[in-house]
């Protein structure tokens, strides 16, 4: 119903609402975020005191094939620039996840016993898989066997505990000063497909050949800074690592056959390939596509005769913080050389036969544009190669290294390498996300043994981006709001902010998440130019540097211009949904005190109004001043909506006494709506309103989170059109992850969809089966 009231009495009534409880969804994170300081600035910049320690390592280690084991040795030069002396060093000891007795195996958890006795899917009962890994964990001799550590020839104190091994120095550590030590180490390598891990290797039964992955293979210093001091949590599976940046200079020796890809620049190359492998990869560098510089001829030879020799493939990486390398005779390798601005970076794949054509037509491709984006988001990158290595492992990064596992298939009856669409996408989408892995956290070093999502969040928004920018519609699996949406609804949830080992459903809450949140907040709350410029400040204020959560949240805000406490607070720190309602709409208008205009629409008011069922009967019955035209006087010809001399009168005197820009006011005819909003989910946003006219003009208006801000339950706006509205939609590009969207239109929407009919099958043999059956559940009850 259109109600005609005064223009100020509508300014009084925009926010009629009895009063409730205030909960301030837009109070400061300062109760929360850490105080700032010397190293840590409230801006979200390194502060002018800021320090990180270094670790510097020089490795000889030997692959032993047949054994399918690691002997290592290595040196490790440790740089105290803290201002703290330090009296013992902590060391990873990441293999020691493999012991029989490890936390992580120990700690193991198994579905429920209904799960067990009765699955109803495939995610139920217990598979061939899980219980051949327990099976196998139980007999494999896994973990760190530490043959010495000393320092000057002679030993140091030292005690594992479990994951971590605590070296205690001979004399305090004082800032400014280095320590060199020595370990001695050796490890069996797991088998990954069936003790699963980051690392390990993959047996191939049909050409009874091995191809290697090598990760967390040698003792690293575990990372020690200034909000946490050392990091030693136990290594459990979940929360990867947090190290220091330093040099590696790094020795391989490895059967005469293998081909090696590895962390760093090969240095070393006429030792290791022959004259037409480094012939090709010298053309690789300016090629215009990937070249091959290890043929599959050449692999499928080398599948055939092994070597019993070996070869030293000597590498050196500067200032990363870890190193990882692969290993295989089966290794087929192509290269691209790529430069632009301070980037000039060697792109290569290495794959076994069983990953082409596949991986010969995207990896490497994938490898350069992945690079080109994330330079445009973050940094140019300042490595010399980088490296998408197919194996067991399905995805994992390292610096200037990932493994990554999609393959094509063999069809069962042709025989010949196919691949699904999923497939495709799985290699392109999996090969940018770990490739992207070498910006976060591999060069802005988060810890990811505390926060999950720092690296993986963000490194899966940006590989949203740069999806979008591989080819229009690109399937991308998380990033937009309507893919987080089941997720949001469901109730097993934690924050973000939850430690990493923590985490209940570890890919929607540390990857999809946070990811969508960071698009709504570019192509929502900040618009595109502001959130591209914060973004990219973050990651040239921390490149090589540790960030913490706060660091990142001031400096989007610093460099945004922005209060994004509210959006942080909401979307990290709680589990509540988006669900914007609208509940309801009243039309007013602006009373022009003009008799001739305002009788006219208080008629039309009055016609509109439903008639009776008795009006309309009684309408057909005879009326006497029908038979008796005498009867009928004034008020029959006129009525309650007639203008009269007197209400001409009274126009006039009132008119005059207004202003002219009063009168102008009066006179424009606007339509005003007074709509009313529940947040039902908990979690304000931005109002995106799709505005439809009686003419079918449609228009957006966008109004700020912030309108919640004095009651974040129930809200009124005022809407002011030039023509009847005819109809309103909240978030109609379905912009915020909102989980019920049957409640953001008004008029609502007819939900659409499809009913299913399945036909009843009868046991012909056992006529009685389906009357029989409600009993038994009813016995059973």
């Amino acid at each position: 119903m259109r109600k005609k009231i005064g223009l100020l009495a509508i300014c009084l009534t925009v926010s009629a609402y009895a009063a409730e409880p205030f909960d301030d969804k837009f109070r400061q994170l300062e109760e929360i975020l850490p105080t700032p300081n010397a190293y840590r600035t409230a801006s979200g910049a390194p502060g002018h005191a800021y320090w990180q320690q270094r670790a510097d390592y020089t490795i000889s280690a030997t692959l032993d094939e047949t054994r399918r084991a690691i002997t290592g040795s290595e040196q490790i030069t440790y740089h105290n620039n803290s201002p703290d002396t330090l009296s013992y060093l902590w060391v990873q000891l990441d293999q020691n996840i493999y012991k029989k007795d490890s936390d992580a195996r120990m700690m193991l958890t198994q579905p429920s016993r209904e799960a067990w006795a009765k699955p109803s899917s495939a995610d139920d009962g217990y598979k061939f898989e899980g219980m051949r890994a327990i099976l196998a964990g139980r007999e494999f001799d896994g973990g760190f066997k530490i043959k010495s550590v000393g320092a000057n020839g002679q030993a140091l104190k030292h005690v594992i505990n479990r994951t971590m091994m605590r070296i205690d120095l001979p004399t305090p550590l004082k800032p400014g000063e280095k320590f060199v030590f020595n370990i001695d180490w050796s490890y069996n390598i797991n088998e990954q497909q069936v003790l699963g891990g980051r690392s390990g290797y993959e047996h191939f039964e049909e050409d009874k050949n091995d191809l290697f992955e090598i990760a967390q293979w040698f003792p690293r210093m575990a990372a020690y800074y200034d909000v946490y001091g050392w990091q030693h949590k136990q290594f459990l599976g979940t929360g990867e690592f947090t190290l220091e940046f330093g040099d590696y200079d790094v020795q391989l020796t490895v059967p005469a056959d293998h081909v090696v890809a590895s962390t760093g620049e090969l240095q070393n190359p006429n030792d290791v390939l022959t004259a037409a492998q480094r012939e090709r990869l010298a053309k690789a560098k300016t090629a215009t596509s990937p070249v091959v510089i290890v043929t599959q001829e050449e692999a499928a030879k080398a599948e055939k005769s092994r070597s019993t020799a070996s070869k030293t493939w000597h590498f050196k990486a500067s200032n990363v913080r870890d190193f990882a390398w692969a290993s295989s005779r089966k290794f087929i390798w192509d290269a691209q050389g790529y430069k632009k601005d301070s980037t000039d970076v060697m792109a290569m794949s290495y794959y076994p036969k069983e990953g082409n054509p596949l991986w010969g037509k995207y990896s490497t491709q994938a490898i350069i544009h992945t690079i080109d984006k994330y330079n445009k988001y973050s940094f140019d990158y300042p490595y010399p190669t980088a490296i998408s290595v197919n194996g067991p492992v399905g995805g994992m990064e390292y610096p200037m290294i990932s493994f990554n596992g999609p393959r094509p298939s063999k069809d069962k009856k042709t025989g010949a390498l196919t691949w699904s669409e999923q497939t495709k996408y799985g290699l392109i989408g999996v090969i940018i996300h770990e490739v992207g892995h070498n910006y976060y956290p591999m060069i802005i070093n988060s810890d990811e043994r505390q926060w999950t999502w720092m690296d993986e969040g963000l490194n899966t928004f940006v590989q949203y981006l740069a999806e979008q920018e591989w080819e229009d519609k690109y399937p991308s699996r998380r990033g937009e709001p309507r893919a987080i949406v089941d997720y949001m609804r469901s109730k097993n949830q934690v924050p973000i902010m939850t430690n990493s080992e923590s985490l209940v459903q570890v890919g929607p809450n540390a990857y999809a998440k946070p990811a969508t949140g960071l698009n709504i907040l570019r192509e929502t709350i900040l618009g595109r130019e502001l959130f591209d410029y914060a973004f990219r400040e973050y990651a040239q204020r921390w490149k090589f540097k540790r960030p913490t959560p706060a660091d990142f949240f001031r400096t989007m805000e610093d460099a945004s211009g922005t209060d994004l406490d509210w959006f942080w607070r909401g979307w990290f720190y709680t589990t509540d949904p988006v669900d914007i309602s609208i509940d309801g709409i009243s039309e007013y208008g602006v009373n022009t005190k003009d008799p001739e205009k305002e009788k006219a629409w208080k008629k039309a008011q009055k016609d509109a109004e439903p008639v009776s069922l008795s009006e309309q009967r009684n309408k057909a019955l005879p009326k006497r001043v029908d038979a008796h035209p005498e009867l009928k006087d004034f008020y029959n010809e006129h009525d309650e909506f007639t203008v009269t001399n007197k209400d001409r009168n009274n126009y006039a005197e009132a008119t005059e006494k207004l202003e002219p820009w009063e009168k102008k006011l009066l006179d424009q005819g606007k339509h005003l709506y007074l709509v009313d909003f529940s947040n039902l989910g908990g979690m304000v946003m931005p109002l995106i309103l799709e505005i439809e006219l009686k003419s079918g003009k449609k228009y957006i208006e966008r109004i700020p989170a912030e309108v919640w801000r004095y009651n974040s339950n129930k809200i009124t706006k005022l809407i002011v059109t030039d023509e009847p509205m005819v109809g309103l939609t909240q978030d109609p590009y379905w912009e915020t992850a909102d989980i019920d969207t049957s409640n953001n239109a008004w008029p609502r929407k007819v939900t659409q969809s499809r009913l299913e009919l399945f036909k009843t099958e009868r046991d012909k043999n056992n006529l009685m089966r389906d009357f029989n059956t409600p009993l038994k559940k009813d016995e059973k009850k």
